[in-house]
């Protein structure tokens, strides 16, 4: 892990706390949430420009672990559901359509609506963490920490 990350590590906890909410309102388990989180990156966008560096979630990696969102789910049970509800239906007719072959996804059997809200949490969650940091005043030292790692 970089230096400038593992400065992040306490921030990174209590957004996560503060973003619990904001994952149990989504369609996402815990479970799904921290492979979802395992998959990004968090980098910084113009990094050199201290008005413009903006904190941000790179999830191009979050496709590749869409398919095994389901298998977490579907192994998980009702403690992986969180609030198991109306949406057990859903979770199985989505099953039995996937098994046929009828997946809702497109052609590559990818989710396009899950990757986008995934991706869409994921970001939201780095905005939260640079609202954080920023309220701290260190969002600027880790600009810069990025900004010296990456020149080297």
């Amino acid at each position: 892990m970089s230096e400038w990350r593992d400065m992040l590590v306490g921030d990174r906890m209590a957004v996560d706390q503060a973003f619990t909410d904001r994952v149990q309102a989504s369609q996402f388990t815990n479970q799904e949430w921290g492979l979802i989180m395992t998959a990004t990156e968090l980098d910084i966008e113009h990094a050199d420009d201290a008005e413009a560096a903006r904190l941000v979630a790179d999830t191009e990696a979050i496709e590749s672990i869409i398919p095994e969102l389901e298998s977490v789910r579907s192994q998980g049970g009702p403690m992986a559901m969180g609030d198991a509800s109306a949406d057990d239906d859903a979770g199985v007719v989505e099953s039995i359509k996937g098994a046929l072959g009828l997946d809702a996804g497109d052609d590559d059997g990818i989710d396009r609506e899950k990757l986008a809200a995934a991706e869409s949490l994921a970001q939201a969650y780095a905005e939260e963490l640079q609202r954080h940091l920023e309220s701290n005043d260190d969002f600027d030292r880790v600009r810069r920490a990025y900004s010296d790692e990456t020149e080297s």
